[in-house]
């Protein structure tokens, strides 16, 4: 099994140099994250790893007990054009894909990324999980696990708000799941 030392070099392979190690046990999980997925968002019910498509929030908590500890990854985006956002979360989240593999293929068999957003690796999704052209590559993002960002990241003592307007520059998360 390779050092932690050695998985920051592959941080860093890809770019990725903002982040933090976080307990799983610090991973906040709370159901008002799901209501508001299925009350606040145009994806609930159309995309493949969004709810309805991703476990009950009871199976999201057992899934985080089974894991040591993982990575927080910090991104900082200033989008001009709003209709971009789609596209530098999908490069980003390609990306980080990328790393979780290199993980995986280290000796991490656990390895599991969480995207900084919802799937977006085809322009129109499915919808279900069972017609998904990438299920090898989509991963849900924290929030359609139940994952309260804005709490977990807080006690790392990154920034995060509720933005206004487009006008603003974004503090966006990933997390990356390691045994």
């Amino acid at each position: 099994m390779r050092k932690k030392t050695d998985l920051e070099s592959i941080f860093h392979k890809y770019n990725l140099t903002d982040f933090k190690r976080i307990d799983a046990k610090d991973i906040v999980i709370a159901q008002w994250v799901r209501f508001k997925c299925m009350f606040g968002c145009d994806s609930y019910g159309q995309k493949a790893s969004c709810p309805p498509n991703t476990p009950p929030i009871n199976e999201c908590r057992e899934f985080f007990s089974e894991y040591e500890y993982g990575v927080v990854y910090h991104f900082e985006k200033y989008i001009e054009n709003p209709e971009s956002r789609s596209e530098w979360t999908n490069e980003m989240n390609k990306k980080l894909l990328l790393c979780e593999q290199e993980i995986f293929l280290s000796g991490y068999q656990k390895a599991f990324l969480l995207f900084l957003d919802e799937c977006c690796l085809c322009r129109k999704c499915t919808g279900s999980r069972i017609l998904c052209m990438h299920k090898k590559l989509s991963r849900p993002g924290a929030d359609a696990l139940g994952v309260d960002v804005y709490s977990t990241v807080r006690k790392l003592g990154y920034p995060i708000e509720v933005l206004k307007d487009y006008n603003q520059t974004m503090n966006r998360y990933s997390f990356l799941l390691i045994e």
